[in-house]
């Protein structure tokens, strides 16, 4: 089939790219990163040598170019069934990809307030009441899936899904911005900091240092 290769945008602040990343370490496979610097005048004429798109990530697998982070979480979870990115349960799987695409397609009041950004001292960051109750869904979310479909491990439904995957990026805007959180809520986000590969990401976004 030919290599995996991943074109990332900068670790420190492209949670769209951090989404797949996660999801292809998880299936154990061999990859190569390409990274494209953002925010330069180069940036877009860089990312259109991957994808007409213009956006990144962008997941290259021999003949094959998936565009959109959620698309190459799927196609992996296709790809490396082994991997369990998805759990075999019927009820679990389908809560997870609800999650998940809710998480694809909504909170743009928290990602404009909240950015992810892996470089930022953790300090505690006032939020206007529109990006409040955005985290009280997502919060909401979170501890649904925990009492439901988390008995067997520390992520959403139990084990590392692509739920977790998608939700990532805000367990870093609520670590970095101290939002406050419920118990159920806090060690998710504590357990999801402290995966290795979160940590492996952290540490290379802030030059080798976790």
């Amino acid at each position: 089939m030919g290599a995996l290769t991943l074109v990332i945008g900068d670790k420190a602040f492209s949670s769209w790219s951090l989404r797949p990343w996660l999801a292809l370490r998880q299936t154990g496979a061999a990859f190569n990163e390409v990274w494209v610097p953002l925010r330069r005048l180069e940036t877009k004429a860089a990312i259109l040598t991957h994808s007409a798109a213009g956006k990144l990530p962008v997941l290259h697998h021999g003949a094959i170019t998936i565009w959109e982070s959620l698309a190459i979480c799927e196609y992996l979870a296709d790809r490396f069934p082994e991997a369990q990115l998805w759990p075999a349960d019927l009820e679990a799987r389908a809560f997870g990809r609800a999650a998940a695409t809710e998480m694809h397609g909504g909170f743009p009041e928290l990602r404009r307030a909240l950015p992810m950004d892996l470089t930022r001292k953790p300090a505690f960051l006032p939020v206007t009441p529109e990006v409040a109750v955005e985290i009280a869904r997502i919060t909401e979310l979170w501890g649904l899936l925990r009492r439901r479909f988390g008995a067997g491990g520390p992520f959403l439904l139990g084990q590392f899904s692509i739920a977790d995957a998608m939700y990532a990026p805000v367990c870093t805007r609520f670590d970095t911005y101290r939002v406050p959180l419920d118990t159920t809520c806090q060690a998710y986000v504590e357990a999801v900091m402290a995966w290795p590969a979160m940590q492996a990401w952290r540490a290379e976004a802030n030059g080798g240092k976790a």
